[in-house]
Parts: structure tokens; sequence; C-alpha cells
């Protein structure tokens, strides 16, 4: 059964070309080729000798060379076993070889599972094992690679990707992405950033590649758009300002973190930023002022706030450069083929868990079908954060139903931390809360009520946690009470007082 239709906003500031309500109720577009890899086939055949990437540092590949080589990997896959449908872990870092297993797991018929390089090592062997890959791409070995090979038979509705995001039950979630949930976000990337006419895109990717944004909102519209994917191994902020102008970058897409540090540089001046024409940032409504300085600081580019979960392929919602400076505290206004709802609305504040449906919502969680039927219900996806939805369509995200903090960009669930944190023998119990932070947004901090007669130290703490969580999930600031933590009727720990009282301390490091 499918649920009502979507609120209808006012505004609706896109192309809506070829956006028709398919037969299951949900809106789509009827133009998209049959899967990724018949895009990217599309691609090479319109710009085959055009530059498809460059890794700095590295190589600049045509994307015929970039088809020939993901052609040769999918072969070398097909040599060592991989069928249709199996699948492949990639775990390497941000590279041109990042692409080319991406493509050559899709052109032996395989789904790709990008693995998050900062995960520990029991997160990523619980990756490999839950997914069940056949092959894992790691950077101390070579590509497969033989005679080409190219499935072309993979069709919109096949699985192409699981990418595995945290939950909150401590373990990764895989998020089962279609060819057609890829495809929908493509072209929805397209319609809200609305390149120049004429002008071939140059996107610098800065973000992590194992992630929905920088694989499939940064990497795949530049094969899309037949434009130049730039590729930052790592990131470094003077690296990221210098390769805007000698690479004549026009696209940047990141986190406000990364453009507040970009301006805080002390020789930002020295940089030409004229030459950027689109710059996005996304995770979380960004303040006024914030928007205004990027502004002044990229002064030829429209700006745009993208907000979009795993769950639904990236772009979910995108706030229009004609309003990042009015409407800054909403994430803006349903994406092309993108419906809003709300459920379970309070009546006093109008504010209720936000829903999204889609072409672009994931097929559900793989090996979960306990959180799929949660999670994905009648249609909609229940994002878990609350919202409210005005008369015009602006999406304002204004708390999270989940416990998570906000870590430029990154969520770090709360629960996954604090179970990681009471293992040690010298904590009672823990709360963790995100600590306000200019740069990052927030940062997390723990509030640690130790084991009677002990005398923990935060490095100490910090070090047992890096054997359990990845390292952006470990607490920055750690602080330490006598009393219990204040709890409801119910037993729930009071984390609103707790924000409230806590003084923090330095931040650690180390």
């Amino acid at each position: 059964m499918i649920v009502k239709e979507g609120r209808t906003p006012k505004l609706l500031p896109y192309d809506m070309a070829h956006v028709v309500r398919r037969p299951d109720g949900t809106l789509g577009y009827d133009n998209l080729p049959k899967s990724l890899v018949e895009q990217f086939e599309n691609t090479v055949g319109a710009y085959g000798s055009e530059e498809a990437l460059y890794e700095l540092g590295g190589e600049r590949v045509t994307y015929q060379q970039l088809w020939n080589r993901s052609s040769r990997v999918a072969g070398g896959l097909a040599a060592i076993g991989i069928a249709p449908g199996d699948r492949v872990a990639i775990n390497l870092p941000n590279g041109n070889n990042w692409a080319y297993a991406f493509y050559g797991v899709l052109m032996a018929g395989g789904v790709v599972v990008p693995v998050n390089t900062r995960f520990s090592e029991a997160e990523v062997d619980y990756v490999v094992t839950d997914s069940g890959a056949k092959y894992v791409f790691t950077a101390d070995k070579a590509l497969p690679d033989a005679e080409p090979t190219v499935h072309r038979d993979r069709g919109g509705k096949d699985l192409g990707a699981i990418f595995y995001t945290s939950g909150t039950t401590g373990f990764p979630k895989g998020a089962m992405t279609t060819h057609e949930n890829f495809l929908a976000n493509c072209e929805t990337v397209n319609r809200v950033m609305r390149l120049p006419d004429g002008m071939r895109m140059r996107n610098l990717i800065s973000v992590p590649m194992f992630h929905v944004t920088g694989c499939n909102s940064q990497l795949l519209i530049a094969v899309m758009k037949g434009g130049t994917a730039v590729i930052m191994p790592a990131f470094d902020v003077q690296l990221f300002l210098k390769t805007i102008v000698e690479e004549r970058i026009n696209v940047c897409v990141s986190v406000p973190a990364i453009y507040w540090l970009a301006m805080n540089q002390p020789n930002f001046k020295d940089f030409d930023m004229s030459g950027v024409r689109v710059l996005t940032y996304g995770g979380a409504p960004t303040a006024a002022d914030v928007v205004g300085k990027i502004a002044a600081a990229w002064p030829n580019a429209r700006l745009g706030n993208g907000f979009g979960l795993t769950e639904t392929a990236s772009v979910s919602t995108f706030l229009p450069h004609e309003y990042c400076d009015t409407r800054p505290e909403t994430v803006g206004l349903a994406a092309p083929v993108i419906e809003l709802d709300l459920f379970e609305v309070d009546p006093d504040t109008g504010v209720g868990e936000l829903l999204i449906r889609g072409q672009n919502i994931v097929a559900g969680y793989w090996n979960k079908p306990e959180q799929t039927a949660e999670t994905f219900v009648d249609g909609w996806l229940h994002t878990g954060d609350l919202a409210k939805l005005d008369d015009d369509g602006f999406c304002q995200i204004v708390d999270r139903k989940k416990d998570m903090v906000n870590r430029g960009g990154e969520n770090v669930y709360c629960v996954e931390v604090e179970g990681a944190i009471v293992q040690h023998p010298d904590v009672f119990e823990v709360a963790v809360v995100g600590v306000p932070d200019e740069m990052m947004g927030e940062k997390v901090g723990a509030i640690i009520v130790p084991q009677p007669g002990s005398n923990p130290d935060p490095k100490d703490i910090r070090a047992f946690c890096k054997t359990l969580i990845a390292d952006f999930k470990v607490p920055q600031y750690i602080t330490f009470r006598k009393e219990p933590l204040p709890r409801n009727a119910g037993g729930k720990v009071l984390k609103p007082i707790l924000r409230k009282e806590t003084v923090w301390g330095e931040q650690l490091r180390g």
C-alpha cells in the first residue's frame, strides 16, 4: 500500500521535464540510462578523448583510458571467479585506482562495497563479512588485470552498491543502492547544480570517495557530464586552494568546515577563487553570517546547500543560491523527484519525523530485514530526523531523533561511542554529546562517571577507543563527574541537562 502523496510545496525552482508519477506512486525521471555502465559508455562515445580523471601528483586519464582500464579490471575480476551479483569491496584511498575499481566491479556485473578507510580493523572486517564480499581491493596489491570484460545486462533495479553507514546499534548498516538510485541522483545533482551553459565541469573531489557525496554526487556526476574529476588523495587546505587555481576548478562540493578552514588561511587572498562557478556545502544548515562570508570569498559562484542521507543515495533536498542568505536555517526544498512529509507531527510545534520518498531511495538494508521494515514503510524512508515543513516547501531540521553528533559532515552516533567507552574497566557510565565547534559544527564529547576508586586518564580512554571505533568517532573532549548521570523516570539519560551544565576543558589531541 502506498500512503498519500507528499506535501505539495508552493516553490519548485527546478527543471521538472521528464519527471513523472510512477506506478508505485513515487516520482521519477523517465529519461535515465539503463545502468551506470550504459551511462559511462554513452559518455565515452561523446567525450572519449577528453580528460576524465586527474589524481593530484599522479596521472591524467581520458574517458577512453578510464573505460579501457576499468574493463581490464572487470576482466581480472572475472578471471578470479567474480560473477554478476557478487559483492566486491573497495578499501582504497582516494585516487584513480578507486575509480577503476568502482567501474571495474560494475562492468563485471558485480556490486560495489565501498569501505570507509577510517574504520577500525574490526569495523572493516564486519563490512567485508556482512556483505559477503568475494574480493577486496586494497592498497598493498595491484588491481586485477586481464582481457576486457563488460556486462551490459544489468538494469535499473539491479543492485549496484552497498554503502555501509554506522547505525545506532553500533554495527554498520549496508544501504542497498540500485543503478536507478545512482542515476536518479546524478540527474538531480545536474539539475540543482545549474552549471552555466557551455561550461565543461572541472570538479575537485576533496571529500572521501567512499562516501555518497564523493562518489555519487562528484565522481558520477562528472562522468555523466563528460567533465573532469580532479581527485585529492588526502585533504590539505593549502593544496586545496592551490588546486582550485591551477586546475581551473569550477565546481566545489564540500562541508562548511572545509570552506571555513580555507577562508581563514592567512594567505587566502593570494588565491584567485573567481573561476569557481558552483559551490555547494552540505550536512547541516549553515549560519547566515558564514554563508555571507563564503559568498564574498567565492564571488562568482552559485551557492547551494545539499542535504541527504546514505539511504537517499546523496541529495534529497537543496537550498538554491537565491535562498541561501534568506533561509539559511533550512536545508532547502525537495529535489525534483523527491517528496517530503512528516510523521507523528506535534500539533503545538509542527515538528515531526521527516519522511522522504522518490526514485533515489535505496532498496533497504543488506541482511537486516527488521531494520529495513522499520525504516522503509509504504514507500517512505523514515529518516530519524525531526523537522518542520512550511507552505513554501522549505525543510528545517530541528533536532535528531537518532542520537548523533554531526562532526564536520560525518555522522557520529552517540550510542556507538558510548558502547565503546563503557568497555573501559575504569568507566562506570558515560554519556556522549556534541560539543559546539566553530569550524566543525560539533565535536564529540564524553561525560564519564568513573568506577568507584578509579582515576582514569582521558588519554588512556582515547587510546582504548581507537582500538574499537574509527578515529573520527573518538571523543576529543572528556570530562568526569562524581554524581550519577541525570535520568528521567524511565531511566533515560537527560542529555539536555548535561549539555547545559557541562563545562568542557581543553580539547584532547593525539
